[in-house]
This record gives C-alpha cells, structure tokens and sequence, in this order.
C-alpha cells in the first residue's frame, strides 16, 4: 500500500494541474460505501496536503476538488441505503460480514442526524453511514447539510496539516 501511495502523490506532483480532479477522485472513493475500505486515499490527500505548499499549487481548488468528492460519494450512499432499505443487509460485504451495518445502525441511533456529520472523521463507520442514513429514511435535506459541511471540513482536515508543515519546514 505504501509503494501505491507514493506512486499516487508522485503522479500527483508530476501532474500538477490535474490535483483538484484526482483529489476528487480520491475522496468520493474514500467516501463511497464499501469502495473506501479498499480505497487507501486518506494517507494520499494527506501527502497532497504537503505537496500544495511544496509544489506551489493552489489550495482553493485542491480544497474544492476534496470536499465535492467526499459529498458526492456519501451522496451516492445514502441513495443506495434509501433505494435498498433492509435489503442492504443482503448485499456483499454486509452479507459476510453483518457486523458492519450493525455498528452504523447503532452508531446512527445514538447520534441520529449528527452521525453523518461525527461519521465522516472515523475511519471503517464513515463507509456505511451515509448507507444507514439512507436505510432509514433520513431526510434528504438533513442529510445533505450535514454531508457537504462535513466534507468541506473534512478535506480541510486532511490537506491543510500537510501544507502547514511543509510552509512551517520550508521557512526555516
């Protein structure tokens, strides 16, 4: 996994231009259902983080690029939860492996609404919220307020630490 993320900022970092599309790329496969537990993009935005202030790119539109990703992926979730309802739990890999779909259930009943935005910053829950949110019919303005505040915070999250260090590591 390693060899693959640093194959990916190396890309990156050669294609300059196109960092707002891979990074939109990357977050909408980090925040699909199921896809983001294969999906390694974390550390990779992350490294992006470090290659904006490194590489001279323009934070704004990798930001942009982050956020929309990650909005459209729990979008594109939570219509498949509303569209499937129970029979979700009959769906590879929650067919395996129940205890999946069972931690979000419990985990949205706790938090209701604020789940999906909580959600979006912890790890394996952040691939099915959006998914439950759907299964249970969660108002589909709700459910949007909190995805797209959430996504543009997490992708601040995730890219400004990186362009931090590398601003505060280059001034010395």
């Amino acid at each position: 996994m390693q060899s693959w993320a640093h194959d990916a900022l190396a890309f990156v970092e050669a294609h300059a231009h196109l960092a707002p599309y891979i990074v939109f790329a990357l977050a909408f496969g980090e925040s699909l259902a199921v896809i983001s537990l294969i999906v390694p993009a974390t550390f990779i935005l992350v490294g992006v983080g470090a290659l904006i202030e490194a590489g001279g790119m323009a934070l704004l539109p990798i930001w942009a690029g982050a956020a929309a990703g990650a909005a459209l992926g729990d979008a594109v979730s939570y219509w498949v939860g509303f569209h499937f309802k129970e029979h979700t739990h009959k769906l590879w890999p929650f067919s395996r492996h129940p205890q999946m779909l069972e931690r979000g259930e419990r985990f949205f009943h706790r938090y209701g609404s604020w789940s999906v935005f909580i959600g979006r910053f912890f790890g394996p829950i952040r691939a099915v919220i959006p998914l439950v949110a759907g299964m249970f019919a969660m108002p589909a303005l709700v459910f949007q307020m909190a995805n797209i505040a959430s996504a543009m915070l997490w992708a601040l999250v995730l890219l400004a630490p990186g362009a931090a260090v590398m601003k505060f590591w280059s001034g010395w």
